[in-house]
């Protein structure tokens, strides 16, 4: 079974051989030194040399693919493709490989602050020569974007939270989310699930499923802890002011 760096060190190779992938850095788990095997996603930005065109989205179908059915099977490989002219655009989506399929999404202000704070570089140039510095107002900012963006989004749909993944998410997302508000720093997940705002009959499951045990939590109400938990935290975040 291929260990998470054998598989970065494999994808990172096929990356630099199409010639147009200029840097590929860590980002997520892997980044901030809290990596679960096969629990954890593998989180990647690769930077590219000129627009992401039909031709090489083909390209990159086919790279992830191989990679997913074969040594990366299981691990989670995302990686999103900025074009190297428009990185400093924050509004902009990108073309992201994620569970199985290429979509278009934004390179958020928090993925970012993790870069520029704690990521590392597979080939190519350090997160810091191609991301700008961020001050601690500016993670505030990137936590607020990020709660009064997708998460206010999703608090109007209480049925998200019926997908356990959803709802796990939900619950270290909401205590991050509430950390770097409050102190102007990133906080890894194993940490967020000690500051969930849940019982204690919860948070003992959260840290299991954390630790890769196969524990299950009553579907509805941990949904409805969730939802709201999620609820409470952005309504703050709209008054909170950087």
């Amino acid at each position: 079974m291929a260990t998470s760096a054998v598989v970065v060190e494999e994808f990172g190779g096929r990356l630099s051989a199409l010639g147009w992938v200029s840097d590929l850095l860590v980002a997520g788990s892997l980044a901030m030194g809290d990596y679960v095997p096969r629990i954890s996603d593998l989180d990647l930005v690769a930077l590219v040399d000129g627009s992401v065109d039909m031709t090489r989205q083909a390209t990159l179908r086919t790279v992830h693919r191989h990679l997913d059915e074969g040594t990366g099977s299981g691990l989670s490989l995302g990686c999103v493709y900025v074009d190297s002219t428009k990185v400093s655009d924050v509004r902009l989506e990108h073309p992201t490989w994620t569970h199985g399929s290429l979509v278009h999404r934004i390179l958020s202000r928090i993925t970012r602050a993790e870069l520029v704070r704690h990521g590392d570089t597979v080939f190519g140039r350090s997160p810091r020569e191609v991301f700008p510095a961020m001050s601690d107002d500016d993670v505030r900012e990137a936590a607020r974007a990020e709660l009064t963006g997708y998460w206010a989004w999703a608090a109007r749909r209480p049925w998200l939270w019926l997908d356990p993944v959803i709802a796990d998410l939900s619950l270290t997302s909401m205590a991050r989310g509430r950390y770097a508000l409050a102190n102007g720093d990133l906080l890894n997940k194993t940490l967020a699930v000690e500051q969930a705002d849940a019982p204690a009959w919860l948070v003992n499951q959260l840290r299991a499923r954390r630790r890769g045990q196969n524990v299950t939590s009553p579907r509805l109400r941990t949904a409805l802890i969730g939802w709201r938990d999620a609820r409470r935290t952005v309504a703050n975040a709209r008054t909170h002011h950087v």
